[in-house]
């Protein structure tokens, strides 16, 4: 009887190897992959191999999907979405395809009869460090949503060979070492060496005329290499869609020049190839020297031109005219750092394409859509004119053109007001010439958006008001969002689960699904599995902290943590003055009783940017006394957690009790940490900056900490004179901190090391740390107190998850979708 009833095996043979999602066809292409391709078989296989065998088998089922999404393309011919940035950010692949795929179960369960655990593979994969932060996350997240929601897009960048340095904590300092991210290659990217397209540097421009007396410009180049497509298949979650990450590598046109080999010159014959290939060989280049600058300005050419080839490549086999492009293709351009596609999509219709000016500038005024992502005018990138003359002699002469056919239209509307004309120009003139790539991408774009609502407020009223009050019709607010796939149900699998218990499936779709939520914000059951859960993420991240950092920390103990970009704007050394204000407080009265806290850091300083280091400095510094000293233990840990990246997010965004957004109100144009540490019930102490602000509508003002001055303050406290020295002799217990900072207890006895730290702090203080300092204090006592009550603070965070529903990309690229890109879906069946 059991024999009759007992469920015959999925035959293999019925399933194809390479795009089954059955247990045993995923075995079946592990082990072929892991022979064909890797040329080992389990015995002998390392455990490289065995990540590459699975990389492939996942990868099999991303191409059958991607083949299918490109023959629909071909079918109806979409409005398709190319997303411009000079970084990303994607995370380890393995994991998030798994989930997408939807076929993490069978696969745990073919390796398993293999003798292999599925999370060794997925912890050991190497993550691409093509980005700095926020900026290339951020488009990471974006790939995510529009392929989820079946927009068609192409997301265009650089195959950057080194990526963001690896970090390194020695002596107590930020050492940078090669990010080699490639060193055992990359199973997941797919080279296309005929997708390739030259890229012109240098030279001078020549008058033409043609046949029928048109005249003409062509460009003769000095120098000219080759950009190689490889390709990345991005899948949405439980959808076929597949879009490209489309990268490019940069190549010597001509690669060995045998004629200098013939002659005896080895290292000429291969010298051009090295200089080529150095353009897309780093991230992000030191561009304070001025062949750093020179780099740059030749990456972001390299990346733009390359992309806006392969759209036009595209748009030719469409069979539809030129004039059309704009009808088939809307381009994003994430940040100033792709400006510069203003002049090269001109240059590309006027030269190569032969259209006249008007015609030209209309597709590219309706093509190209520009986001802002700073208020900080440093931040807005400018180029020497005789560096743009030099490198992009013919886009020099566009944008000459460009600005003088603007600035003709800004005196018709302002004829008494040339203040503003200087203002609006393309070309600072103000002092040694720039180019000024925001005021191009206003000029170029039909739309400008900024990343939160305060932020594209502030920009209105700041950096980019004089164009606000020339084309108010153009700006826009999209604020950020994060995908719920990644860092929810990838990065808190147990919360996730829990919350699908709970409300049922569907919200990773439609995340405002989880307001549900709410109703059992107050039920004891769910809080008990809830704290267990948040206990779990803990004990996890408590054992890496263990691993990496040699630190013993309490699981139990209130995991407060800020882990971002070290900048003086988003005030890491704020969150040290409060430790020292603890750590003074206990020495002082050693029976205080206070909320035991581990303090943990994770962040990447800017090698050049010598006061973000120092902070490192201080906080490794701190970290190091309070964690030898006995009079503290028990109640004060820190911890400074090295190279912090997407994989690291995923073990610390569940694992934290209290989310640090503390930034100067005003400097942060969103922020996306912030989201995530709300999404994993984090509660949240911060400024009215960024995103915080619409985080606190959301969730409530009673679930979330909020203290310091508002941006309108911090203007007025700037403008009224600032004296940061009579709030650091008017505060006793703050003067009390840097002192002892001063004093050399954090130094080994050395007064002079933090002292530039301590003199910038009491003399100047630009992002107003000890103006917010009496307030944060007195903030972080409500968070002491109010984390001892476990069945208030756990409704807090279950609150926190609950209404963050506005918080996921998907909504973000919604409104993209609707407001500027006019794509809509495009579902894809196999």
């Amino acid at each position: 009887m059991a024999e009759k009833n007992r469920k015959p095996k999925p035959d293999v043979s019925s399933e194809l190897i390479r795009t089954g999602l059955s247990e045993e066809s995923i075995r079946a292409a592990f082990l072929d992959n892991l022979f064909y391709v890797q040329g080992r078989f389990p015995e002998v296989a390392s455990l490289n191999d065995k990540c590459k065998a699975l990389a492939y088998t996942v990868r099999d089922r991303l191409l059958h999907r991607w083949v299918s999404t490109v023959r629909t393309y071909q079918k109806v011919n979409p409005r398709t979405v190319c997303y411009l940035s000079a970084e990303y950010l994607p995370g380890p692949f393995l994991g998030n395809n798994l989930l997408n795929l939807g076929i993490e179960e069978p696969t745990r369960r073919a390796l398993a009869s293999l003798g292999i655990d599925l999370d060794v593979l997925v912890e050991n994969e190497e993550e691409p460090g093509l980005g700095n932060g926020g900026l290339g996350r951020l488009a990471a997240c974006f790939m995510d949503s529009l392929a989820t929601l079946q927009i068609p897009a192409i997301s265009y960048g650089i195959r950057y060979e080194f990526g963001i340095f690896n970090q390194v904590i020695r002596n107590g300092g930020q050492v940078e070492t090669t990010d080699n991210w490639l060193r055992y290659g990359n199973p997941w990217e797919v080279r296309r060496p005929h997708v390739a397209y030259d890229v012109k540097i240098g030279g001078h421009t020549e008058q033409t005329t043609d046949a029928k007396g048109r005249f003409g410009v062509r460009w003769v180049p000095h120098e000219m290499f080759r950009g190689i497509a490889i390709d990345t298949p991005i899948l949405g979650h439980g959808v076929n869609t597949v879009n490209l990450l489309r990268l490019w590598s940069a190549e010597a046109a001509e690669a060995f020049d045998f004629h200098a080999f013939n002659r005896g010159d080895y290292y000429g014959a291969v010298v051009r190839e090295v200089r080529s290939e150095t353009i897309s060989k780093v991230l992000y280049p030191n561009d304070e020297p001025e062949i750093g600058k020179r780099l740059r300005l030749l990456q972001q050419h390299f990346f733009v031109t390359c992309s806006l080839q392969d759209m036009l490549r595209i748009h030719g086999t469409t069979g539809q005219p030129i004039e059309k492009f704009h009808e088939k293709f809307s381009v994003q351009l994430n940040d100033t750092h792709p400006a510069i596609a203003v002049a090269e999509l001109m240059r590309l219709l006027l030269d190569e394409h032969q259209m006249e000016w008007d015609a030209a500038w209309k597709v590219t005024r309706h093509t190209l859509a520009y986001t802002n992502h700073t208020l900080l005018p440093e931040a807005l990138e400018k180029w020497p004119v005789p560096l743009f003359q030099r490198l992009l002699p013919r886009h020099l002469e566009i944008i000459y053109e460009i600005n003088a056919r603007f600035l003709d239209e800004v005196r018709l509307r302002y004829p008494f007001d040339s203040a503003r004309v200087q203002r609006l120009s393309i070309i600072d003139e103000s002092g040694p010439r720039y180019v000024r790539m925001a005021h191009l991408a206003c000029v170029g774009s039909m739309a400008i958006n900024g990343v939160a609502e305060l932020h594209s407020r502030l920009l209105k009223e700041t950096v980019l008001r004089d164009f606000h009050d020339l084309w108010p019709e153009k700006f826009q607010n999209k604020t950020n969002g994060v995908t719920p796939r990644r860092f929810m149900m990838l990065s808190n699998p147990g919360l996730a689960k829990l919350m699908t218990r709970t409300v049922g499936a569907g919200w990773e779709h439609d995340l405002a699904q989880l307001r549900a939520l709410e109703h059992h914000a107050d039920d004891a059951a769910l809080q008990k599995q809830w704290q267990a859960v948040k206990r779990e993420c803990k004990v996890r991240l408590a054992a890496t902290i263990r691993e990496r950092c040699d630190v013993v920390i309490d699981p139990d103990s209130l995991f407060d943590v800020q882990a971002k970009r070290i900048h003086e704007y988003k005030r890491q050394h704020l969150n040290v003055l409060h430790i020292i204000t603890l750590y003074n407080r206990i020495k002082l009265n050693p029976g205080l009783d206070i909320t035991p806290r581990t303090f943990i850091f994770g962040g990447k300083a800017a090698p050049g940017y010598a006061m973000a280091k120092l902070m490192i400095r201080l906080i490794t510094a701190v970290a190091d006394v309070v964690n030898r000293d006995p009079d503290v233990a028990g109640r004060l840990k820190v911890v400074f957690l090295p190279n912090f990246s997407v994989k690291l997010g995923h073990g610390l965004y569940p694992a934290a009790d209290l989310s640090e957004q503390i930034s100067t109100a005003g400097k942060e144009a969103s922020g996306t940490g912030n989201m995530k540490f709300s999404m994993n019930g984090a509660l949240t102490i911060g400024t009215l900056d960024g995103a915080n602000v619409e985080i606190r509508e959301e969730v409530g003002a009673e679930n979330f900490f909020l203290f310091g001055l508002t941006a309108e303050e911090v203007t007025r406290t700037l403008a009224e004179g600032y004296r940061p020295w009579d709030i650091y002799n008017g505060n006793l217990e703050l003067k009390g901190v840097i002192d002892l900072i001063g004093s050399g207890l954090f130094s080994h006895g050395d007064t002079s090391l933090f002292q530039p730290l301590i003199d910038n702090l009491i003399w100047h203080d630009s992002y107003l740390l000890l103006a917010d300092y009496a307030a944060y204090i007195a903030c972080q006592e409500q968070v002491g107190a109010a984390y001892r009550d476990s069945r208030q603070w756990t409704r807090m965070s279950i609150l926190n998850v609950a209404r963050m529903g506005k918080f996921s990309s998907d909504r973000t690229i919604g409104e993209y979708c609707r407001d500027i890109w006019r794509a809509v879906p495009v579902p894809v069946e196999l």
